[in-house]
């Protein structure tokens, strides 16, 4: 078994209206390379994890961009392969006060959703990996991402790699397309042995609701996950509760078979950009199971990163240990 891990997926441009403007109110836009997937492995790598990247770019300047981006912070790019189409875009205007932030996306027909099942060796791209991450936003593409994460994941349960599962649940995607995501989804997190995703997710999977509020029906949709896919080792959420574009308390929770950790609300005032939070919370959590933690450091390595990405523009996540344990230290003045 080997000791990286492989993340699949889009990588896209970011096109952002500047400050706190509507799209195109001043005609100028500011990029940043994304990608749920690749957030999670540029988080990794700058953990000290080794990560690798596999998707498709169109060939040129903005696939080779998004590219040096990642091997910028230390990502393996070998996996990122060139192909017919176009990059995939998406346009964010930030909301403040009571305004809610807002996307819009243009992807379709990009080089990564024209790609299907067949177009991946994933023996090779596999190899060395002792884990695989993705996400249902590569699902919601269409049939032929649908597929295409399908056989990634079947893939690596078959040669005993774990799979890590986001439910990054899209609903523009999956609308777009005559979609079933509930039969779709359940594939996938039928081959996960880590899911990050609420009692929300699990109860698109399972076809029902959970009763009660808080930690109780979140434990309660934990357990009927873990009845429902026995492969399922590690349900991690966060629960926010936005106050407005500035503040957001949150929280993380990680349950196991065995048991469940629940941290107590943080409050994250002076937001600089949301965007990414969860790929950030999901290498956080990724990185203390990887360091051997107990459920409560797993939780807290998550909630560490999730709140500092908040801190930060762009889409991924750029701190290392030093700033989760500054953060986990309550410490907030000026290092010096």
């Amino acid at each position: 078994m080997g000791n990286h891990v492989v993340c699949f997926g889009e990588l896209l441009l970011r096109l952002t209206a500047p400050g706190r403007e509507l799209l195109l109110q001043s005609g100028r836009l500011d990029v940043h390379v994304g990608g749920a997937e690749a957030n999670v492995a540029i988080g990794l790598a700058r953990l000290g994890h080794q990560a690798a990247m596999v998707s498709r770019v169109p060939a040129g300047p903005l696939g080779e961009a998004a590219i040096g981006h990642l091997r910028r912070h230390g990502v393996d790019v070998s996996g990122v392969g060139t192909a017919a189409g176009r990059m995939g875009l998406y346009f964010l205007s930030f909301g403040a006060g009571v305004r809610a932030s807002d996307i819009v996306y243009d992807r379709e027909g990009s080089a990564f959703a024209r790609a299907g099942a067949g177009d991946f060796a994933w023996p090779a791209l596999l190899d060395g990996a002792d884990l695989l991450h993705l996400s249902g936003v590569t699902a919601a593409l269409g049939p032929d991402s649908a597929a295409a994460a399908l056989a990634a994941a079947e893939a690596a349960a078959a040669r005993g790699i774990a799979v890590s599962f986001d439910g990054n649940y899209r609903a523009q995607l999956w609308n777009a397309w005559g979609s079933d995501p509930r039969a779709v989804l359940t594939r996938l997190v039928g081959t996960a042995e880590i899911m990050f995703g609420n009692h929300r997710d699990i109860s698109l999977l399972l076809g029902r609701e959970f009763s009660g509020d808080g930690e109780a029906r979140r434990r309660e949709a934990a357990d009927a996950a873990f009845a429902a896919f026995p492969k399922l080792r590690l349900i991690a959420s966060t629960a926010r509760h936005v106050v407005d574009a500035d503040t957001h308390r949150i929280a993380a929770r990680v349950d196991a078979r065995e048991g469940s950790v629940q941290t107590e609300e943080v409050s994250v005032a002076g937001i600089v950009d949301r965007i990414g939070a969860g790929d950030a919370f999901a290498a956080g959590v990724l990185h203390g199971l990887r360091s051997g933690l107990d459920l409560e450091g797993i939780a807290r390595s998550g909630l560490a990163l999730t709140c500092l990405k908040h801190s930060l523009p762009g889409d991924a996540s750029l701190f290392t240990q030093r700033d989760i344990d500054a953060f986990n230290a309550g410490e907030r003045d000026v290092r010096r």
